[in-house]
């Protein structure tokens, strides 16, 4: 069985890789090539923590297996070092059942998750889009700029936060791109973006339809549980929405508002991974407004953990211990 540790998967894990890897899991959805098992998520009762369990089966790769962790809030209090978020993911042999690797799953769920934007960028944001609108400034925050900016040629950022002094991630990640950056308030955001990237824990919208011009593709991130929401309902009655997993996406990512609402119904999102494979055309004009509505699958988090498996071999960077 194979180790990955943690601190490995930054050095190992490119975005580029990221994004490679769930653009093709993607597509393996979309053909019915791979799927996810439900979800687990429940509070212990022990340390303020939610745990759970993420998994599914990709025949296409061949990547059986489950991410187990979730989010003990008081750990960046207690522990220096320790993040809340903790995660592990572990692999299995399809054909026997057997154990095949153990990763470390923190720095590739942050690494998932920005690729999973990236992914609805390549495939439905206009190829003249110049100017990335951010709405959020937390941790992942940085790992979506970095991977938005490799899927076109942007010019300038612009970023809004509910907390002004966060936005200092956003302006040092932009001139660690080579960007301009710009704090602006969310109606200007949306005059001037050609992209929008929201990533942000709300439970009541921030971004509103009439923020939104033609012609913009929003990649909403943050949505993953019941209750959350970081754009009007409205804006998803006006858009063409697409998700990676359709099912999820209208139980507990940001579609589930609109379809509640009847503004939407679930036969009117399309999955990215139909995109991808080239069974769906996508963003249908250049006025038209796309949204990606990423909820974050299992298959996301397996694809990314068996390609950094991958990478640690070819690397000679791979622990290897009997089981």
């Amino acid at each position: 069985m194979i180790i990955v540790p943690e601190k490995a998967c930054p050095e190992l894990m490119t975005l580029d890789a990221a994004v490679e890897a769930v653009e093709a899991v993607f597509g393996a959805m979309a053909r019915g090539d791979a799927y996810n098992f439900p979800v687990v998520r429940e509070a212990i009762g022990h340390a303020d923590a939610l745990y759970g369990f993420k998994g599914g089966f990709d025949r296409a790769g061949l990547t059986l297996g489950v991410k187990a962790g979730g989010y003990w809030p008081h750990n960046l209090e207690r522990y220096e070092g320790l993040g809340n978020h903790q995660s592990t993911v572990f692999l299995f042999d399809p054909d026997t059942g057997r154990p095949v690797a153990v990763v470390g799953g923190n720095y590739l769920t942050a690494a998932r998750t920005a690729a999973a934007s990236a992914v609805s960028i390549r495939h439905l944001a206009r190829k003249d889009s110049k100017v990335l609108g951010m709405v959020g400034a937390g941790h992942q925050s940085a790992f979506q700029m970095r991977a938005a900016v490799q899927q076109r040629d942007f010019e300038r950022v612009v970023g809004w936060n509910f907390h002004p002094e966060m936005l200092s991630r956003l302006a040092d990640t932009a001139a660690e791109l080579g960007l301009p950056f710009q704090a602006v308030e969310l109606d200007q955001l949306g005059a001037e973006s050609d992209v929008i990237i929201t990533i942000t824990s709300s439970s009541s919208p921030i971004l509103k339809r009439e923020h939104v011009r033609p012609g913009t593709h929003v990649a909403c991130m943050g949505t993953d549980t019941k209750g959350k929401q970081e754009v009007e309902a409205e804006l998803l009655g006006a858009a063409e929405v697409f998700t990676d997993e359709v099912a999820q996406s209208v139980s507990i990512g940001e579609a589930q508002h609109a379809v509640a609402s009847g503004l939407i119904a679930e036969g009117d999102i399309a999955q990215i991974g139909a995109v991808v494979n080239g069974t769906h055309a996508g963003r249908s004009s250049a006025e038209a407004i796309t949204l990606f509505d990423g909820t974050g699958v299992g298959l996301q988090d397996l694809a990314v953990a068996a390609s950094v498996v991958r990478l640690a071999q070819a690397a000679g960077k791979a622990i290897e211990v009997e089981f």
